[in-house]
């Protein structure tokens, strides 16, 4: 047992694959005074057990970025370190039973050639050939990947723990960290217990690689980490004589998964309702423990896996295992620093796919905490996404018992999840339901998507050709082109920014120009050092010494905690107000005509114009009317407080009811916005993501003076781009495109959509995507004179493309 010091630049919380893989790259980083601490041995709590499968291509380009190094890591630790990792690159295949699910990884095999895995579509001949035991009744395709594989996770962290000692850090065992200490809002060390004497560390960095204890261990320092253990089952056979080296095989629609293991089979289910685990808290003794059995529940999807390899109804079962892994709200793991305190760091909840994605987000982590900014974008699994409710254990109880079984269900676009809804909702909800809203849910808001007609299922029929409410949206879409639409956002972000510094402050984080008069709407950007972009927003200069920022709802804790990083010395004061107000869309041509109805004020473009907001009556209510829009059409936003939004929504139904007024959901915003090529934040702009390579230079102005991201400004304008966001339209009218899809350019994949929807108004499905530049700077009439097709489903389709909005490329409509 090492002794331990007293002092660390770092202490890691937590022994498994995923703690030895920081470890590992912080001292590969050069970092020196690491220390690990692991309450039992290393491994004990979920690494042990997991399956060990090894699948490169993930759900967005950065992720599978973050597997596929794992993958290349694992093949080269036994030469570095001299243990074993078991990996094999034996392949992997997913087949398809049904034709939504044969879309879906024809989708998938289409994604993997734009992030560069090697894929090959099969013929259900094919896939009998490669599998050769399958029964492939019903079988409609299939997808191999060749250099996916299998490992042991048990040596792959012990290898990393090795590296990482061969490095200089510290690993001790059966040493339990009892709290993490702070002061002045960062971390300052742990105290822990050994051989039942009590310790202390003073420590500059907390690493929370906790699993399924991290919850709790991050709420006694109030950090969010919402995450909670599911059972998860598998068994193994006995020795199959006949049994050759396999791929890994996957059958979604039938919840399981096959592991060939030294002549055995490992057959694993995700089963479509899930049994979570340790809502008491988990004993203190668990280390390499196994839960109870559930035969019961287990047999269905054993039942399937008979008919499905009718060699497992022969062979004995050896064991028969059941233990827990965590699960987090939306199936994507945690990392990066909380948000509530300096210098704590997080890197937990893998959803069963910890082996495989702990390598890159060590990788990734160790590079974060180097910089003080994630190597690339990492939003899809950044810890500023969870939200303060989401650590509710109720809530968490009933959300993962969903999760663990959506990895295995179809992938629809906007599927929502069943569980755990409606914590969030807006002053209107029940108005929204009763004219017959059908909800999803972002960040834990319940939000209108789209509305059914009287007598129409108020559900989603979803499907990855037109779903069940097309033409809904189609009419709402067409409203705000041509009529007038109102929509609820007040799920958007408010963000009061106030203090003799404010406009300083804000001249520092913003890209565009914030001394403004009052009452002027600014579109602006927070950028980073490299021109990436880190929040999407709108400011109001409300007065002298006071902003209102508007950011999307589901970047809310992100943006804060950037905002309040830089705030300095600066004397400001940073209050999120989301829930004091209400926000309503009112957009199209006759929404003048609509404001005229219901107040007495003038909306007239002399009285009111674009990018200006004001205190209005509406009804008997008082509003502030933004005149921004986000649909590319004449319209206000009006932010109502919370008491009297009922009033000023039903108010601004009743005056609509005989012009037409439609309320319209998110489905139909994003499909006016993509049309008129407004970016979204997540998808078409990230921290990766430069400003000007995004199209967004209007809104950058470097002669206003210094801000973060102006030098990466400047050297860019000089260097030329390397690539520009690029609009499409398909010349076909019938494919849809959702994200992902490959963006061909003379015949080569050059990018990818990432974001699509179809466009009503222009008759044909739209996306946003980024073409890299041929030669530095080159010029937009260059790149146009290029063909382009974007592959659906392994098909492609001829594309229109353009650098100027598709509709409305000179934005008269909605400064109109």
């Amino acid at each position: 047992m090492p002794s331990l010091p007293s002092k660390a630049r770092v202490v890691i919380i937590g022994g498994g694959i995923s703690g030895c893989s920081v470890a590992y790259h912080l001292a590969q980083l050069g970092w020196t005074d690491i220390v690990l601490l692991e309450r039992k041995q290393l491994t004990s709590g979920t690494t042990w057990h997991a399956a060990g499968l090894i699948g490169q291509l993930q759900a967005s380009q950065n992720r599978t970025r973050l597997a596929k190094y794992s993958a290349d890591l694992y093949t080269r630790l036994e030469a570095e370190t001299g243990l074993a990792t078991g990996f094999r690159q034996c392949g992997s295949m997913t087949v398809a039973l049904s034709d939504e699910r044969r879309e879906e990884i024809l989708r998938l095999a289409a994604q993997a050639r734009a992030f560069g895995v090697q894929v090959n579509e099969l013929s259900p001949a094919e896939v009998g050939a490669l599998y050769p035991h399958l029964n492939l009744e019903g079988v409609r395709a299939g997808v191999h990947l060749p250099h996916d594989g299998q490992a042991d996770p048990g040596n792959i962290a012990l290898a990393l723990a090795k590296g990482a000692r061969q490095r200089g850090a510290i690993i001790a065992e059966q040493v339990k960290v009892t709290r993490v200490l702070q002061k002045d809002g960062r971390v300052t060390g742990v105290d822990y217990e050994q051989d039942g004497a009590p310790g202390h560390i003073d420590c500059d960095h907390v690493v929370n690689c906790g699993g399924m204890w991290g919850r709790d261990l991050a709420w006694q320092n109030g950090v969010t980490l919402p995450l909670h253990a599911c059972e998860h089952f598998y068994i193994v056979t006995e020795t199959i004589p006949e049994l050759s080296q396999l791929p890994v095989l996957r059958v979604p629609d039938e919840c399981a998964y096959y592991k060939e293991d030294a002549g055995k089979i490992l057959l694993g289910a995700f089963e479509p309702k899930a049994k979570p685990w340790g809502m008491n808290g988990i004993p203190e003794s668990f280390e390499f423990d196994q839960l109870p059995d559930d035969f019961d529940h287990f047999e269905p999807i054993l039942e399937k896996a008979i008919h499905r390899m009718p060699m497992l109804a022969e062979a004995g079962i050896h064991t028969f295992f059941n233990g827990p892994e965590s699960f987090t709200p939306d199936d994507r793991y945690y990392l990066g620093e909380a948000p509530e305190l300096k210098n704590y760091w997080v890197a937990a909840g893998y959803n069963s796919i910890g082996i495989i994605s702990s390598g890159g987000a060590g990788m990734a982590l160790a590079q974060w905490m180097t910089d003080a900014e994630p190597p690339f974008d990492l939003w899809e699994v950044d810890i500023r996404r969870a939200q303060p409710f989401q650590r509710n254990r109720r809530y968490l109880k009933a959300r993962v018992t969903e999760t663990l079984g959506l990895l295995y269900a179809d992938h629809f676009p906007y599927r929502q999840p069943d569980t755990a809804r409606g914590v969030r909702r807006s002053p209107v909800h029940a108005q929204l339901e009763q004219a017959g809203a059908v909800f999803g849910e972002t960040a834990g808001w319940e939000r209108a998507n789209w509305f059914a007609d009287p007598g129409q299922e108020q559900a989603y029929g979803y499907s990855w050709k037109r779903q069940n409410w097309f033409e809904n949206s189609r009419r709402e879409h067409m409203a705000l082109r041509e009529g007038v639409g109102l929509l609820d956002m007040t799920s958007f972000g408010k963000i009061r920014v106030e203090g003799p510094d404010a406009v300083a402050f804000l001249q520092k984080v913003c890209a565009n120009q914030m001394d403004v008069p009052a009452g002027r709407i600014v579109y602006t950007q927070m950028l980073n050092a490299r021109g990436g972009i880190e929040c999407d927003l709108t400011v109001t200069r409300l007065s002298e010494t006071a902003y209102y920022l508007v950011v999307p709802g589901a970047t809310l804790q992100r943006d804060l905690a950037w905002l309040r990083r830089h705030v300095g010395d600066a004397l400001v004061v940073i209050t999120d107000i989301t829930a004091s107000e209400a926000v309503f869309p009112l957009m199209g041509p006759l929404s003048r005509d609509l404001l005229a109805r219901v107040s007495p004020d003038d909306f007239s473009n002399a009285a009111h114009p674009f990018g200006t907001a004001r205190e209005v009556e509406i009804g008997m209510g008082l509003a502030r009317a933004h005149r921004v829009s986000y649909v590319g059409e004449l319209g206000w936003e009006l932010c109502v407080s919370s008491d009297q939004a009922a009033h000023v929504f039903e108010t601004l139904v009743e005056a609509g009811a005989d012009m037409g007024l439609k309320l319209c959901g998110l489905h139909a915003m994003d499909s006016c916005r993509i049309e008129k090529a407004f970016r979204h934040f997540g998808h078409d702009i990230t921290d990766e993501d430069h400003v000007l390579e995004a199209g967004l230079g209007f809104a950058v102005k470097t002669d206003k003076g210094d801000f973060i991201g102006r030098e990466a400004v400047l050297r860019k304008r000089e260097a030329g781009l390397s690539r520009r966001m690029v609009q499409f339209r398909l010349s076909d009218p019938e494919p849809l495109l959702f994200h992902n899809e490959p963006v061909l350019r003379d015949g080569e994949i050059v990018g990818f959509v990432t974001s699509g929807a179809y466009g009503h108004a222009l008759g044909g499905a739209i996306g946003m995507g980024y073409v890299p530049c041929r030669t530095p700077g080159e010029t937009m009439a260059e790149m146009l004179a290029s063909s382009y097709d974007i592959e659906i489903a392994g098909v492609r389709h001829a594309a229109e493309a353009s650098f100027k909005p598709l509709y409305d490329p000179r934005s008269e409509r909605m400064r109109g």
